[in-house]
Formats: C-alpha cells, structure tokens, sequence
C-alpha cells in the first residue's frame, strides 16, 4: 500500500490479473515445395538476379538455402529468394511457384515457405513448423510423397490443417483408379481434386497445375471476409482458367462421402464445391473443414488467452474470472454468427465451479473448466420441395 502524507485525491492503476481472450489468426499457411537442384545450389548459393532485355529485374533462381524457413508477405518476395516463374527452373520450383502466386491472388497475406529436395528431409522441416504457433494451413503443392508426413504433423500440433493435392492423372472410368483419390483419413487434413489449368507466364501457354496453393488462399480470402467458422466452399478460384477434368454432379457424389472436396466449373467459374475433411463421413462430428478449423481456433484462442491462470491461487474467486474471461469470448463468437443458437444459453456454457475442481483435483494442482460450443454446420444439401397448388387453400 502506498503511503499518503496531505490531503486529496489519488488515483492508482491495478492490474486486473486477467485480461480478455483475443482470437488467433487462422489463415497463416507454410509452403513446402520438393525441388531437383544441383548441389552447389542446394548448399545455399545466392545467385544473382538477371534483367531481361527490358531492363526488368526478374528473379529465376533459388537463393535460400535448403531447408531455411523464410516469412514471405507478398510475391515479389518469393522471387528474390525461391525464383519467379521459369521454364528451365529446377523441376519443381514452377510448381511451388505457382501455387504461392495461387496463395496471394486469392486472399493470402502471410504465409511461411521453404524447400527440400526429397520425403528424407521433410521431418526436419515440420519440426522446424511446430515452433512456429502462427502456422494454421500446411500445404506442399505437387509433393505427393509428402501429404502423410504433413498429415501426422498436423494431427500432433492439433492447431493447423493440411491442405492437400490429389493425383493428377485419374480415370475416372476406372473403380481402382478412384480409390486412389483418398490417401487415408483424417480429420486434419482436406484433399482437392482435380488439378486447375492456369496461365504459365515462363511459357506463355496454360499448364495443369496442383490447387493446393489456390485453396489456402481460399481459406485466408474467407477468414478475412466472413470468419473461419464460415465453410470455404461455393467459392471462386481466382487465376483458374479451366481444370483438369470437368466433374458432373454424378462423378462428385461418388466422391464426397470420402471427403474427396471437388473443384467444378459452374455458371462459367471455377468454384471450390466441396467442404470435408479426408475421409468424409467417417471422421463424424469433424467431418467439416470449418467445424475442425474453428476448433482449432477456439482451442488456441483460449489456451493462449488464458496464460495468466497458471500458478494463481485455485479458489472460487479465480473460478469466476475464468468463467468471465471465456464466457466474453465464446459471446463475441456468438455475435458475429460463428456459433448457434438464438440466445448465448443456447450457444454455449462454461463451467468452472466446486463441481469440476474438487479437492482432489486441486490438491493435483489442476483447475478444469469445461466448455461447450454449439458448432455452426454449413447447408452442405439445400433441399426445395415443389409440388403443385391450386391455390384454394394452405
């Protein structure tokens, strides 16, 4: 307590011991991309870039070492440290290209990138990912051999998604061929088919290349604009020119009960039309992109915004500001459409009382709370029953 020696009015500031939970990001993805270099380049050597007869700096070379991780916010970025897009680039390295371009045309911001030239040395860069809290999105455009290494990496972190590609060459005709399409199941990862023509700028002609790029951008586009619990489906691919095979609703519904999420050209655009995790209705209550993304988002948002609990004392008057603390946030979320229920009764509850935090909890040194969440599901079948009507009655 301070001490006061003459009259008058003193104000003092107090810590208030808590302070309100605020979201994380949802939309920050991390790009790896498999590319075929010669070992004076793989060691790291920074090349220069060349200029063209237009007196135009480019950048066609890659100038980071391999395996380094570097943040990129835009393209012109990407060109100066992984190289721009090239017909005589390292096979490999046009992909990784396009799909950042991909990445950043459709709404991305931010997002982490790095290169490796095989499935041997894509641990050390996951583990290198799993210190970087800000990743929500992994993704490694074209690298087939990579999608279950990301897969585990995703489930372990259990604060990010990986978006992956499927194989480029399918028939569609052929039972076998279809089975192909769907790797594993896993609620932590979504799978896109099938690959999206674009324009190659090195080339000067369309090439067939893997959405997986094009997609996270998607996913940032719609965080950004209606929130990650809104499903990033029914959305424009913007730079897709046409795709590799045109689906009809007929082929798709063979495909989407295994969360084999289908790109399709309707009304003249390339649109995303499908929302399911890999495995479909298999992974049950997370069968959705959005439910198992925004999960992610209110685990983390909470886990990071309630730090401050650890190590106060475990009393009922700590119980009550938990209760205050995640009830404020899980009520900004209920405003802004992401959970349901016409009142935040019906939306969710918190409980953190005697009841969960008995004396043998806390001679444990533990505080539980509970939390309940009313998910919001996306219209995945819009159904309209027609029927006829005379018009003499309801």
């Amino acid at each position: 307590m301070p001490t006061y020696l003459s009259p008058g009015v003193y104000v003092e500031e107090i810590a208030s011991g808590s302070a309100p939970i605020v979201g994380v990001g949802t939309s920050i993805a991390a790009f790896i991309g498999t590319i075929k270099v010669a070992n004076e380049v793989s060691e790291g050597e920074i090349l220069t870039p060349a200029t063209d007869s237009e007196n135009t700096t480019t950048f066609s070379k890659i100038s980071t070492s391999k395996g380094e991780i570097k943040l990129i916010t835009n393209f012109t970025e990407f060109k100066k440290l992984f190289g721009d897009f090239s017909s005589d680039a390292p096979e490999g390295q046009n992909t990784l290209a396009h799909g950042v371009y991909g990445f950043f045309r459709n709404g991305g911001t931010r997002c982490y990138v790095t290169w490796i030239s095989g499935e041997s040395e894509v641990n050390d860069v996951l583990d290198k990912f799993e210190a970087i809290d800000e990743i929500t999105i992994v993704a490694a455009p074209g690298s087939l051999d990579l999608r279950d290494d990301i897969k585990d990496h995703c489930e372990k972190m259990g604060d990010r998604i990986a978006v992956l590609d499927s194989e480029e060459d399918i028939d569609l005709s052929n039972t076998e061929d279809i089975k192909k399409l769907k790797p594993f199941n896993s609620a932590y990862a979504a799978l896109y088919f099938p690959w999206i023509k674009v324009f190659d700028p090195a080339t000067n002609r369309n090439i067939d290349i893997p959405p997986s790029g094009h997609i996270a951008g998607v996913y940032a586009r719609v965080d950004g604009q209606r929130g990650v619990h809104k499903a990033p489906a029914n959305e424009t691919i913007l730079g897709a020119l046409d795709l590799k095979y045109n689906l009809s609703q007929s082929k798709q519904d063979g495909l989407n009960p295994d969360g084999i999420n289908c790109i399709r050209l309707l009304n003249g655009n390339i649109r995303v039309w499908g929302a399911r995790t890999l495995g479909g209705d298999a992974n049950t209550e997370f069968k959705y992109v959005n439910i198992r993304r925004h999960f992610n988002y209110l685990r983390d948002s909470i886990n990071k915004g309630t730090q401050w609990v650890v190590f106060e004392p475990n009393t009922p008057e700590l119980w009550a500001k938990i209760r205050r603390n995640i009830s404020a946030f899980l009520m900004m979320e209920w405003r802004q459409g992401a959970l349901f229920g016409t009142t935040p009764q019906e939306a969710f509850y918190v409980k953190c009382d005697a009841e969960t935090n008995p004396p043998e909890v806390r001679d444990l040194g533990q505080v539980v709370t509970e939390i309940g969440v009313a998910v919001v599901k996306p219209a995945e079948f819009v159904i309209f029953r027609i029927s006829q009507w005379d018009g003499s009655g309801q």
